[in-house]
């Protein structure tokens, strides 16, 4: 049994490159140019830092997925995925229990060619193709009609990373870790002050000297990753708003709009 987020990376990435083998072609029909990777993560669970030679889409067919590049973050509910391109230095995390599936794609045969980590929707049309050619027996005819209306259906998306990075102040951290746990808690920076032993003024310095916003902004964030897993389950946005420290569902909504650029129900429609 695979011990660790990583263990589990490495050999999905070896099945990828033998099935690539296993798909070359015969009778002259061509090579495939996706491959489907499909892999369990627990709650919390980092693949390391790592890079592929194919393209990847990054998808989670159950849960969310977080995936960190380029000084980014996203948060992404089934509803969405990641395009990385080839050689893009990224690690993606579980943010609940997750079931994901990766598209692997061969760099000479694809025609897409963003040069930077791009969000597409998941569409139902998309979501079945990328099961129907998770199917290793699919004749390479088939395949290869199926690969190019996938790719077809890589459409970019407009939204914004919802990116909560710690500080690096032990104090302004033991503050960001608390409110990671319970982001519900409402106390303000004088509050964290006297617990953590430091002035507001201090704390207040190191969460925008060192996360790059004001403390507001960044809590306003790890709110929105604590509600991302619950809303991708189907919680509704009445029942996760105080769950994660909102005093109403249409502050909530307007803190998402905000932040991600579209409201709750947009992002996560299918």
């Amino acid at each position: 049994m695979l011990g660790s987020a990583d263990d589990v990376h490495h050999e999905v990435g070896r099945q990828v490159l033998s099935r690539y083998g296993q798909l070359a072609p015969h009778g002259g029909f061509p090579q495939a140019a996706v491959i489907v990777g499909s892999f369990a993560v627990d709650d919390g669970q980092w693949y390391g830092r790592h890079w592929h030679t194919t393209h990847q889409l990054a998808w989670a067919e159950r849960g969310v997925i977080a995936v960190r590049a380029q000084g980014n973050t996203w948060v992404l509910p089934p509803t969405m995925a990641l395009w990385i391109p080839a050689g893009v230095e990224h690690a993606t995390g579980a943010a609940g229990a997750v079931v994901g599936r990766s598209l692997y794609c061969a760099p000479d045969r694809c025609p897409v060619d963003w040069s930077a980590p791009t969000v597409v929707g998941v569409s139902p049309l998309l979501r079945e193709l990328i099961a129907y050619l998770a199917d290793d027996g699919l004749p390479a005819e088939a395949r290869e009609r199926a690969e190019a209306v996938l790719i077809d259906q890589l459409r970019p998306v407009s939204v914004t990373t919802v990116l909560a990075p710690l500080p690096s102040d032990d104090r302004a951290r033991r503050v960001a870790r608390a409110l990671r746990t319970r982001p519900s808690d409402g106390r303000t920076l004088a509050e964290w002050g006297a617990e953590v032993g430091a002035s507001a003024r201090t704390l207040a310095r190191a969460f925008t000297a060192e996360t790059g916003m004001p403390f507001g902004q960044w809590r306003t964030r790890v709110r929105l990753q604590a509600a991302m897993p619950l809303l991708a389950g189907g919680a509704t946005v009445a029942a996760v708003a105080p769950r994660v420290g909102y005093a109403s569902p249409s502050a909530f909504v307007a803190a998402f709009r905000r932040v991600v650029g579209v409201p709750p129900g947009v992002y996560f429609s299918p």
